[in-house]
């Protein structure tokens, strides 16, 4: 059990602090990408930029669709503003592009300031944008909780040495087990954190 004080918390956007309605099994459908296959990484590999261009058109717009529904999820806006007044310092890192996620977090205002998108850095497993993060705040990752609700989520708090928290507040997913710590509400968020060292039990 790591016993470091958390002393900055990153959030996951979509399916963490507001709903999503994303078809990715439609969208890989749409686009010819193998349903197995990363959708990110699949466009990456298309042999000409006319169709990966064309592909990502198509991504664009299912999520310029998706962010004009996108609702805070239960307990984000009074965790969010329990951590603030805590000066927690927070940030959001999203695979959504820039354009969509500036929707989502007008339509649902949080306080947080710092926000990273695919169009900023690397999608997630990627640690970039999480290192940039931690750099940007002079805080050590080993302080640092990534908190978010799909494995590479996990993936990318351990490739920048951070920890993970997965959000799962219905069924429990079959990775839960690589996080670091298991929420099944936000309104276990503060006391997580205040507890510093207190492990959620995966189940």
């Amino acid at each position: 059990m790591q016993s470091e004080a958390i002393k900055g918390v990153i959030f996951d956007l979509d399916g963490t602090l507001v709903s999503s309605e994303l078809d990715f099994s439609l969208i890989k459908q749409q686009i010819g990408c193998p349903c197995e296959q990363d959708l990110l990484d699949y466009i990456a590999q298309l042999p000409s930029p006319y169709m990966r261009e064309e592909a990502m058109n198509i991504v664009h717009q299912h999520e310029m669709q998706d962010a004009q529904h996108a609702q805070l999820l239960p307990g984000v806006h009074n965790a969010v503003q329990l951590l603030k007044a805590k000066n927690i310092p927070m940030a959001i890192v999203t695979r959504n592009f820039d354009k969509a996620a500036a929707i989502k977090l007008r339509n649902n205002p949080l306080p947080i300031d710092m926000v990273l998108t695919r169009s900023d850095a690397p999608a997630k497993p990627d640690p970039s944008a999480l290192n940039v993060i931690a750099s940007s705040w002079n805080i050590s990752p080993a302080n640092l909780l990534y908190v978010g609700d799909f494995l590479y989520d996990i993936q990318a708090a351990h490739n920048a040495n951070m920890r993970a928290c997965l959000y799962a507040p219905g069924e429990v997913p079959s990775y839960a087990d690589q996080a670091d710590y298991l929420l099944h509400d936000f309104n276990q968020l503060v006391s997580l954190i205040d507890s510093n060292t207190q492990k959620l039990a995966l189940c």
